[in-house]
Order: structure tokens, then sequence, then C-alpha cells
């Protein structure tokens, strides 16, 4: 028996809905056995696979409570305080360097004659040190930060990520202002406006999309990152990352339940971040922050 059109794509939509459904578990459930670790009793977690409270567990908020308010807070605190510093800073410089230099890529043509190079020879050497394993260079920055009197400190974090995600942010950015008119520039200029002004009344505007996504990829980056905060820090400039790696490894052996309250205390937010910027995102991706 032959199925009709309509009857074609209402299974087509169960298949795909079933699908995607089935997908949307797989991926969220680790996040889900976080939570329910978070809020279990320590003999609870032993006991094995435990999956719906108050049914095969009884909850309880020891583990946050203990987060929050126990002897370690102060240093929870003082870690989540660093990664919020060093991530939001140094994602906002990589965006405005990078901003003038993905615009400058698009808008002015280079030539370098002794060796040819060109704008596209320029874009490439640039998101080329991205493609270089961090650990290749982090001797290097070792070596240099101890020279200096960068080790441990803000600014020697701030310029090490910045650097690191410079290369990600003009590439993405270049691409994105290639992808704006060129006509409201050259409008505002005729009208009196200076290239500078243009660039900051007219295109970042227009860009807006484009920006954001790029400080939330950047932001993400700083935020995850364990090489460069294990190899330059120690105390005053430590990140959340090392603390939690620091309290799997205590000789007691690993807490599940308060790891899994320190893990969702670190992705929270950047989850809630992504929720509240989400259809900017989805603006940039699509008009031209990646191609």
């Amino acid at each position: 028996m032959q199925l009709t059109i309509s009857q074609s794509r209402k299974v087509k939509q169960v298949i795909t809905y079933t699908l995607l459904v089935t997908w949307a578990i797989i991926c969220l459930f680790p996040i889900y056995w976080v939570i329910i670790t978070s809020i279990k009793h320590p003999i609870a977690v032993f006991q094995g696979p435990k999956y719906f409270p108050w049914i095969d567990f009884q909850p309880t908020l020891d583990a946050w409570k203990f987060l929050l308010t126990g002897p370690t807070s102060p240093a929870v605190f003082r870690s989540w305080k660093n990664s919020a510093i060093l991530a939001i800073s140094s994602a906002a410089i990589a965006v405005v360097i990078g901003a003038m230099a993905g615009y400058a890529l698009t808008r002015f043509h280079y030539h370098w004659s002794a060796i040819r190079w060109r704008n596209n020879d320029i874009a490439f050497w640039v998101i080329s040190q991205r493609m270089l394993p961090a650990v290749v260079i982090i001797l290097p920055y070792m070596i240099m930060y101890r020279f200096f009197g960068l080790i441990d400190t803000y600014a020697g974090m701030i310029l090490a990520y910045t650097v690191f995600n410079l290369p990600f942010a003009i590439w993405i950015l270049r691409d994105f202002f290639a992808g704006l008119p060129v006509d409201l520039e050259e409008s505002a200029m005729i009208d009196g406006a200076s290239r500078f002004k243009a660039f900051r009344s007219i295109v970042l505007p227009l860009a807006a999309p484009g920006l954001i996504a790029t400080f939330l990829f950047c932001l993400v980056f700083t935020w995850n990152d364990y090489l460069f905060a294990l190899m330059l820090t120690f105390s005053k400039a430590s990140t959340l990352p090392m603390f939690i790696a620091g309290e799997g490894t205590q000789s007691y052996g690993p807490q599940w339940w308060y790891l899994s309250a320190l893990s969702l205390l670190s992705i929270a937010p950047m989850i809630l971040i992504t929720l509240l910027v989400e259809r900017y995102i989805t603006r940039g991706l699509v008009v031209g922050a990646i191609k």
C-alpha cells in the first residue's frame, strides 16, 4: 500500500523528531548526571547508579553548602572571580583588536612585494598561529614571563589569553566584515565622516552579531583553559579549572558530589550567557561570522 504525500511527510517528521529527541537526551544526559550527583549523599554515590531524586535516593544540598559556605569557599570564589576577570578582559581586548584588524584586511589592500604577500596571505598567516598546539609555545611563555615577572599575574594571563584568541577573532571578523556593504561607509565619508567615524558609527553596529559571537567564543576558550593556568599561575591568578583539577587529586580521593557541584558552578555562567545572546550568535553565524 503506497503512502500519500501527507502521510509520507508525517512519517518523515516523526522520524526526524525521534532522532532529534534521542540525540538531545544523549547530549544532555551528562549534565543531568552531574546535577543529580551534586545533590546526592556520599553513600548514594557509592551505591551505584541512581537516576531519579526522591525515588532512587533522597536529595540533599550538603555538597552545595560545603561549596558555598565551607572552609574552601574563599578559594572557590577567588578562583571563580579570577576566571571571570581573565576571560572577560582577554575576550574584550581580542574582539577590539580583532575588529580593527579584520576591518583593515577587508577595506584596505596590502602588498609586500619582497615575498609577494597580499591580504589573503596575511589572513592565512594570522590563522596559522591559532593552529599551533598551545603546548608547543607554553615553555617559551614560561621563560619569557619569568624574565619579565609576569608569572601568576592578571596582566600576564590576560596578555597570554588575548594573544591566543586574537587569530581566531581576526579570522571570524574579517569574514563578517567582508559580507557587509561598503556603500554605507562610502556615503558617510562623502558626507564628511572620517574613516574611523564610519567604522565606529556604521560598521560596528551592523557587525554587532558577529562581534557578540566572536566575544562568546573567545570567552569560552579562555574560561575552559587549563594549560596556560597550570603553567603560568600557582596562587594569585589561579582559575576555576585549576581549582577543580586540584580538588580531584586530593589524598582522600575524589569527592564526586563536591566535584559535580563545582563543575556546575563552572559551566553555569557559560550556559546563562549563551541563552541570553543566543539570537545574536545565530544571526552572526548565519550572516557571515563563520564561512
